[in-house]
């Protein structure tokens, strides 16, 4: 399947899904107690507290971005300590309701994190936002040992984002978004997803307790 982000009935799904993926990772923080926030996650970098603070920091510089904002102090790390729970549910609708805004899948995000003036049309970059999510929605499942679910027709689009997503040697650079990708031979499509992005499907945390 190869996905036509030309097509605005497309790309208007594709924002659908994109919030779905960003609801589904504020119910699973949301499931987070305050011990779980030191486990390690499949983001070899960070603690869930890291990977929280990464995810909402990335909801305010995509929601920053779709305003023209080309500042790269915009996506440096957003403060959640007082209650990472409370902020990031905060982030993530602050998100979702400014993609939801008339005009924004023709608005130029300028997304400085793909390199000095990078600029996406809206409908690419809410694409990537969206691959990120159901990634990060992963990642939060696993590390907490609990299962994440979503729709075939939300698989079918991540899978066709993930394959479009560039390999090579950038996958090799320092804070790459994702590693190269591993091989995958089973059936879930959300594994081959997150394969195909360099997470291993069989990533599993110490015990719960």
């Amino acid at each position: 399947m190869r996905i036509n982000l030309a097509d605005p009935s497309t790309a208007t799904t594709l924002r659908a899904f994109d919030a779905e993926a960003v609801r589904t990772s504020v119910d699973l923080v949301a499931l987070a107690t305050e011990s779980d926030l030191a486990r390690p996650t499949p983001c070899v970098d960070w603690t869930l507290h890291g990977l929280i603070a990464h995810m909402a920091t990335q909801h305010y510089g995509f929601a920053a971005a779709s305003t023209g904002a080309d500042d790269p102090g915009l996506w440096k790390r957003y403060p959640i300590d007082d209650d990472p729970i409370a902020a990031y549910r905060g982030c993530a609708e602050h998100v979702i309701g400014v993609f939801a805004a008339d005009g924004v899948l023709d608005r130029e995000f300028p997304l400085p994190e793909f390199g000095a003036g990078a600029v996406f049309p809206g409908r690419y970059a809410i694409s990537f936002h969206f691959i990120d999510y159901v990634v990060h929605s992963w990642d939060v499942a696993r590390t907490l040992g609990v299962e994440v679910a979503f729709g075939a027709e939300l698989l079918d689009a991540a899978l066709a984002v993930a394959k479009a997503v560039p390999t090579g040697d950038t996958r090799l650079a320092p804070g790459a978004a994702f590693a190269p990708a591993l091989t995958f031979s089973g059936t879930d499509r959300l594994g081959e997803v997150v394969a195909m992005l360099g997470r291993a499907p069989d990533w599993h945390p110490k015990e719960r307790t």
